[in-house]
């Protein structure tokens, strides 16, 4: 039991189960102390052990049974028996009649009436006609099973039963006892089938543990475009330690400004008074926190690079001097006000929810137009414009006019951007045309790329 306790915790492992040597520990300590005669609290008490997260949950419950299974499965035996002997001499006229030489099949349908289930022997030999010892993930196992249905002749065995149901029919057997029949030679079958999938299951599991499992990657270095939703969900856990990461370093070159750096012309001009010397030290300060105006693509491509932009924005917002925010899909929409009434987290999650990605288009021209418009006086000669997008405009007017007033008017203007130069024009991109705008251009296609653009505008402030 042991072994088979470990090897079904290699299969968690595998299928992305986070359990640590000491909660293995756990779970042996706790199967030893309540013992396995009661299945209900033997789960229960390796589910306590080893599950600590709801979305694994699923998980455990799936390869449970494959592992521990309650064994064969329920089937009725020697069905004839239920007969009587008029009837029983009807099904074996008719069994003879309709089988003919198909000893294989004649075989199952004897299998089916005496409700034996299939032995070690012949699922093994199935699982190897199958191909079965050549798999190793979870997702082939429905076609494994097909596969093992046809090699064993369910398929077929389900058509002979309703010609053989037909045949008794016409040699006069009563409605009753064929409906009697016909209930208890499916559930058989059925029977047999949940046994085939059952042993394909515990197969691909126990070769799924016997294989090493492959290191994951570093959430920061997965793209936003290959984000699952339990991915999704990690960064977002991960967001805030990142964020105090960059909060860290961002006070270390606060203070290290607010002391500054010798001024040797202040100081020689000051000290003058005393013959030169430098009896008073005077200092460069520099003011590092810079003024933002962020507008961020939220069409469906871009909806994870834009979610977690703003939420890493706003939790730093004690390293920014002040920060307006808009999104855009076919039009600019201002979403500052949220931020000054929720947490950052909370705020984006709104304004994606109300802010949802239909069938209109990216319209970045026409964004630009209502910011000019409405909110150009954002920007001054202090403010740093960042514009989150890949530049992909449906071929409408990407008004590139506006992109440069931007520019001349901002201290500076900067793009971020998931796509790499060589995807730049391709298309209905019109990021080539944006990029000799822009004063600087940051790929941001994962969390550590979006991390390092975010550090840098810190330190420049």
């Amino acid at each position: 039991m042991d072994q088979r306790m470990i090897t079904f915790i290699r299969a968690l492992r595998a299928a992305g189960v986070r359990i640590s040597l000491a909660e293995t520990q756990d779970a042996m300590h706790g199967v030893d102390t309540i013992g396995i005669g009661n299945r209900d609290q033997f789960r229960a008490a390796l589910r306590t052990t080893l599950v600590k997260e709801s979305r694994d949950q699923g998980v455990f419950d799936y390869f449970f049974p494959l592992f521990f299974g309650s064994g064969a499965p329920p089937m009725h035996d020697n069905i004839p028996g239920d007969l009587s002997p008029e009837e029983q001499q009807m099904l074996q006229d008719a069994l003879r009649s309709l089988m003919g030489d198909l000893q294989a099949l004649r075989d199952l349908l004897n299998q089916l009436m005496e409700g034996k289930p299939f032995s070690d022997e012949q699922l093994e030999q199935m699982g190897r006609q199958s191909g079965l010892q050549q798999g190793s993930e979870m997702y082939q196992r429905q076609w494994f099973e097909r596969r093992m249905n046809r090699q064993a002749g369910l398929q077929q065995a389900k058509k002979l039963i309703e010609q053989l149901l037909e045949l008794l029919q016409e040699m006069g057997m009563s409605d009753e006892a064929l409906e009697q029949l016909r209930q208890l030679l499916q559930e058989n079958a059925q029977g047999l089938t949940e046994q085939i999938a059952n042993f394909v299951g515990a197969s691909l599991a126990e070769q799924l543990a016997s294989k090493e499992p492959e290191p994951k990657p570093d959430l920061l270095d997965v793209p936003f475009t290959q984000l699952g939703q339990s991915e999704a969900d990690a960064i977002r856990d991960e967001i805030r330690r990142l964020a105090a990461r960059l909060r860290s370093r961002a006070s270390l070159r606060q203070k290290r400004a607010r002391a500054g750096q010798i001024d040797p012309r202040r100081m020689m001009r000051a000290n003058m008074r005393y013959g030169g010397v430098p009896v008073e030290l005077k200092f460069h300060t520099h003011h590092v926190k810079p003024r933002l105006v962020v507008i961020c693509d939220v069409s469906t491509s871009m909806r994870y690079c834009a979610e977690f932009l703003l939420t890493l924005i706003y939790e730093l917002q004690d390293q920014v001097a002040q920060t307006h925010s808009y999104i855009f899909i076919d039009d600019l929409t201002d979403i500052s006000m949220m931020f000054k009434e929720k947490q950052p987290q909370e705020a984006v999650s709104e304004v994606l929810y109300a802010n949802r990605p239909g069938y209109y288009n990216t319209d970045l021209g026409n964004s630009l137009n209502t910011f000019r418009r409405d909110h150009f006086g954002t920007v001054t000669s202090k403010t740093t414009v960042i514009i989150l997008g890949d530049g992909r405009n449906n071929f409408n007017n990407p008004r590139l006019d506006i992109a440069e007033d931007m520019q001349k008017r901002a201290r500076r203007l900067l793009w971020f951007c998931p796509e790499p130069p060589v995807q730049w024009g391709t298309g209905d991109s019109d990021m080539h045309h944006y990029a000799r705008l822009a004063d600087g251009v940051h790929k941001v296609s994962n969390l550590r790329e979006l991390a390092n653009a975010v550090d840098q505008i810190l330190a420049d402030g």
